[in-house]
């Protein structure tokens, strides 16, 4: 049987049998001395009961668990309380604490029998003392072992219960906070693939398409070619400034230093061959980081689309604010596509990105695009009202 005395109710009821048992061994002990003054056992009456005194007392000490020293001290115990209730029959109540100390020691089985004959002990010694048969004497130990043994049998189970469910409740906190982990290291490698997609792989490939112009034109037109070498130069500049703010999770370095959202897409490009436009309607209103990270990153993702895939000469942002929500329309004069869902455009890592970024923030992404017409990007992102 395992420790129970972490149960606060356990606990009570070991602290009430302790108490029964040194009231009960007093009693017992004066109700001796004032009914046999005198007699020879006597001594031996109060030494024994000094004995079973101390060695209940060292019961505590020695723990709850069936070991050796324990089941020892258990048979000492019952071995003088027997010896007393031989030579002065009232210590047979005495029992009742032992009960429970023989429940909390021994395992089920063992305990059940040890009170049992604990019990039948009992009564033969209250029969002996009786000067006529009584009918109370043969029914009242049993019974209330009986009770004993079944308040605390019931007790356990409930201790025994209520450890198995907080064992289960660690054991689903442990396995909770371990998917959680998962969760976040596949959102932060997530977040991590489309920052780098959307900072470091652009300014990489504007770097290569500028450095393949310098060197198709460095014979030709040496002054364009370094205006291409320059730009390129530049654009590396503010990559290693993008990997660093990347490194310390920093906002994107557009937007570093307060500069906001509009200035940011503002100063915005897509390449030598295609003017980027800008334009606000509404009035501004301030806007969460989250958001005006991810509105920067779609737009700079769609640039970079337009300029890889589309053919365009111009680009337009437009930035909406529309009260309840903020909208980022991305509009170009290219060749666009028939299937924006299924076709070119969603294959990579760019518009996939994009609408994990809008997902997030609880807005939608749409496309139109019709062949020889160019492409429109809209991203919606809901905004909470303002108190």
């Amino acid at each position: 049987m395992s420790h129970p005395t972490r149960n606060p109710d356990t606990r009570t009821l070991a602290t009430v049998a302790h108490t029964a048992f040194f009231f009960l061994l007093g009693a017992s002990l004066l109700r001796f001395l004032l009914r046999h003054p005198g007699e020879p056992r006597t001594p031996w009456i109060i030494a024994l009961s000094i004995t079973l005194a101390l060695l209940y007392v060292l019961g505590p000490a020695l723990g709850a668990a069936p070991t050796a020293r324990r089941l020892l001290w258990l048979g000492l115990v019952v071995t003088t309380w027997v010896v007393l209730v031989v030579l002065a029959p009232s210590f047979a109540w005495c029992a009742v604490p032992l009960f429970f100390t023989a429940l909390r020691t021994l395992p089920p089985r063992a305990a059940v029998v040890l009170v049992a004959l604990l019990t039948g002990f009992v009564v033969i010694a209250q029969l002996k003392l009786s000067k006529s048969f009584d009918p109370n004497l043969l029914l009242a130990p049993p019974a209330v072992a009986a009770l004993a043994t079944a308040v605390f049998v019931h007790m356990e189970r409930q201790a025994q219960a209520q450890r198995e469910l907080i064992d289960d409740l660690i054991r689903t906190r442990r396995e909770l906070a371990a998917t959680e982990r998962r969760e976040g290291t596949l959102a932060e490698r997530q977040r991590l693939s489309m920052e780098i997609h959307d900072t470091l792989a652009q300014n990489l490939s504007s770097q290569q398409m500028l450095l393949q112009a310098a060197d198709r034109t460095w014979d030709t037109d040496p002054a364009t070619a370094r205006g291409h070498v320059r730009t390129a130069t530049g654009i590396a500049a503010h990559g290693l400034a993008e990997a660093r703010r990347l490194v310390h999770d920093l906002a994107p370095s557009e937007l570093a230093d307060g500069a906001g959202l509009a200035e940011a897409l503002r100063a915005l490009g897509a390449g030598p061959d295609i003017e980027v436009r800008f334009h606000l309607e509404g009035t501004p209103a301030p806007l969460p980081d989250r958001v005006q990270s991810a509105l920067l990153r779609i737009a700079q993702g769609a640039l970079a689309n337009i300029r890889e895939h589309s053919g365009a000469r111009t680009a337009a942002l437009t930035l909406s604010f529309l009260g309840d929500q903020v909208v980022l329309d991305i509009a170009d004069d290219g060749h666009g596509f028939a299937e924006p869902r299924t076709g070119a455009a969603e294959r990579g890592h760019g518009l996939p990105a994009m609408r994990a970024r809008v997902r997030q923030l609880g807005g939608t992404l749409t496309i139109e695009s019709t062949p020889g017409e160019g492409t429109v990007l809209s991203a919606a992102i809901p905004l909470e009202p303002a108190p």
